[in-house]
């Protein structure tokens, strides 16, 4: 182990940390004048790796040289934070976000409970089995945007919320595996395994969703006698009506990004188109999530940079666990790690059994929702939600406990 893998993984462990007491930044803040500004900076999860990537920039700079620090850099893979920036925004835009409105409210009126409910039951069902089509972050923006209003809101119980932000995490974690394409971990191994859609719906897919589908349930259950319809009046807007043909070039828009999504210079290019529609016809849209897109952005850039120098500690566990022990282990890990670096690594282990790589792929969806870093969505789902918690930013022990119970229900649904 050398100087600058053990600085690496110093720094990735106080990323770690930084992310777990985010929000006591907040509290500091609250208490503070005269750097209220800073703290506030420090508590914005979104922050949190790309300054510590920053911070082992320099290190490495120090250490290496400037010119080993740029390539190391340059070396890393954006296309994903790149994407996830892209398919937040398009997703919600408001022809987008109107459209899946208006079939999750015609989908409600045809089960057997009142409206709001049966809308958040959608939510928390439906749109995170969407995202093995329209891939897991579109999938997050839509719900997390839907959900809003009317469950993470000020007046909300904090327990209440963070039960249902659980649930919503682990279900975009699972609920992205009926393809072979819109679910990050997967993606990482399918094209080595010869892994392809038909494989993941008879190996994965009907075993998530019976867990998304219980997991909506109970929590849909918990929330009965907290959700009023008058909290939904809606967004009644005073707004101008979305045109079909409108809605129509918004969702070819989201089409064009997923089919995509691993060619950042096309994708990047249907944006620029995208910008540009919205700019011609302002009168349908509403403010773009550029800010909360960027921010997520930066945050999976840094956790690129930082966990890219991980993988000497990293392989060597995982290679080495047995597959029922790889099961779990992989829960844990991600958890502490993004789960699509995690089945990365497993695919360069070269032997792994049938077994072990189904145990590896199913503890990283599993685990997907217990932490931030877990799953490339949540952090989207943070940015999204965050102004409806106390203090504006969410716990990490809030979440964890949130997501315990859904990602044991998805854990034995996977295992068993």
């Amino acid at each position: 182990m050398d100087t600058i893998n053990f600085v690496a993984a110093t720094l990735f462990g106080l990323a770690l940390v930084h992310t777990f007491t985010a929000k006591s930044f907040e509290r500091l803040a609250e208490r503070s004048e005269k750097h209220a500004g800073l703290f506030h900076l420090l508590g914005e999860i979104e922050v949190v790796f790309g300054l510590w990537a920053f911070i082992l920039m320099v290190a490495m700079a120090f250490l290496q040289g400037s010119k080993e620090a740029i390539a190391y850099v340059e070396s890393r893979q954006y296309t994903e934070p790149l994407f996830v920036f892209v398919i937040m925004v398009v997703a919600a835009s408001r022809p987008v976000l109107h459209a899946v409105m208006a079939m999750v409210s015609l989908l409600a009126k045809f089960l057997p409970m009142r409206a709001l409910l049966a809308r958040t039951w959608l939510c928390l069902a439906l749109v995170p089995l969407i995202g093995s089509f329209i891939t897991e972050p579109a999938a997050m923006t839509l719900a997390a945007l839907m959900l809003a209003p009317t469950v993470f809101k000020k007046d909300m119980a904090e327990w209440v919320k963070y039960a249902a932000l659980g649930v919503l995490f682990v279900n975009v974690s699972i609920g992205g595996t009926l393809t072979s394409f819109a679910a990050p971990p997967v993606l990482m191994v399918a094209a080595k395994w010869h892994w392809d859609t038909a494989f993941m719906i008879a190996t994965f897919g009907w075993k998530a969703c019976a867990a998304v589908l219980l997991n909506a349930t109970a929590v849909t259950f918990l929330l009965r006698r907290h959700l009023r319809d008058e909290a939904v009046a809606a967004q009644a807007d005073n707004q101008m009506p979305v045109p079909l043909w409108v809605s129509a070039i918004h969702l070819l828009f989201l089409l064009g990004v997923v089919i995509f999504a691993h060619h950042p210079v096309i994708f990047m290019g249907i944006f620029l188109f995208f910008l540009g529609f919205t700019q011609a016809y302002a009168q349908y849209q509403s403010a773009l999530i550029l800010k909360e897109g960027l921010l997520v952005g930066f945050f999976l850039a840094g956790l690129v940079v930082l966990g890219g120098m991980q993988q000497w500690w990293l392989q060597p566990i995982v290679s080495s666990l047995e597959p029922v022990a790889m099961f779990f282990g992989a829960v844990a890990l991600t958890a502490i790690t993004d789960n699509a670096a995690l089945t990365y690594l497993g695919s360069l282990i070269e032997g792994l059994s049938d077994q072990a790589k189904y145990m590896l792929v199913s503890g990283a969806v599993a685990g997907g929702g217990l932490t931030v870093i877990a799953n490339a969505p949540n952090p989207a789902g943070v940015a999204l939600l965050r102004h409806g918690f106390a203090d504006e930013s969410v716990g990490v022990g809030g979440l964890l406990l949130g997501a315990l119970l859904p990602t044991v229900v998805a854990m034995l649904f996977f295992f068993l």
